[in-house]
């Protein structure tokens, strides 16, 4: 009987120790669960791209690769000139030959050019021709043989100027027993050049009468052109600047104007004032 009670008791001790302690539990169930939450923090900050169907690839832009021009960094910002900038698709593209210079010469001139090319302005910036409108009356000795009437037009950036191809276009004949009446309406005054060799054709032909209308001085403050217009007048030459009335002669006489009335521009009266005291100034 005694060994039965101490084994009960032995039995109901071991079970004792072995009961769970709740205290510890909690510990242990906090403890799994931090670990849990720590987990799904790494989990969502990982947490790979959703690879997307072929639907969503298809509306995505895709970038179009670069060719080797467009890889090749720009030179200095600076655009191709040239050679270089002719070259499209792969083909070189030869440059345009440019026929050579020639003296224009007409009846009437296209209106357009008239505006802009005689228009009195003190500064002819972007005004590099000459256009000359010329009345060319033949005399004998009892009345008028011949007459002429017409426009030539230059290009100073090439040569050739007009007043010099007059002479050798219009007028390259010369009869010592007739009389040369020869009048000029020119967008601007003749250069050094031109003018000694207008005076040098005058001093030739004797009985040649020149009297030059022009709308502008060229380049009016340089001392040379000074020396050349008086070595002109010198000649027996006669030098005027062209009036509104002129500017209205010329455009009825030698333009293409489809009967249209030439109306003069604000200050053509005022450029012409102007330009009337500067040449009075040059020839004195």
């Amino acid at each position: 009987m005694a060994d039965k009670k101490g084994v009960s008791k032995l039995t109901t001790k071991k079970k004792v120790e072995t009961k769970p302690d709740k205290g510890k539990e909690k510990e242990a169930a906090a403890a799994d669960k931090e670990k849990k939450d720590d987990k799904t923090k790494k989990a969502a900050v990982k947490q790979p791209e959703k690879p997307k169907t072929p639907q969503e690839k298809s509306k995505t832009p895709q970038e179009k690769p670069k060719t080797p021009q467009e890889e090749k960094p720009a030179e200095n910002g600076e655009k191709k000139e040239g050679a270089e900038a002719m070259e499209t698709d792969g083909e070189e593209m030869m440059p345009i030959e440019l026929p050579p210079f020639e003296v224009i010469i007409g009846e009437r001139m296209n209106p357009c050019y008239f505006k802009f090319q005689f228009r009195n302005v003190e500064y002819s910036s972007g005004r590099n021709k000459t256009f000359l409108c010329y009345l060319v009356d033949v005399q004998g000795k009892t009345d008028s043989i011949e007459s002429k009437r017409g426009y030539l037009e230059d290009d100073h950036a090439v040569g050739g100027h007009a007043e010099e191809a007059f002479f050798r276009e219009v007028l390259p004949q010369y009869d010592s027993s007739l009389t040369y009446v020869v009048t000029w309406y020119t967008s601007s005054s003749p250069c050094v050049a031109c003018a000694a060799k207008i005076a040098e054709v005058l001093r030739a032909r004797k009985k040649l009468r020149l009297i030059i209308y022009f709308s502008r001085i060229f380049l009016w403050e340089e001392p040379d052109i000074h020396q050349g217009l008086k070595g002109l007048e010198a000649a027996g030459c006669k030098l005027r600047m062209m009036k509104p009335n002129d500017f209205i002669y010329t455009w009825d006489t030698f333009v293409e104007n489809e009967e249209m009335p030439f109306v003069p521009w604000e200050d053509c009266q005022e450029n012409y004032e102007y330009y009337s005291e500067k040449l009075t100034d040059i020839l004195r």
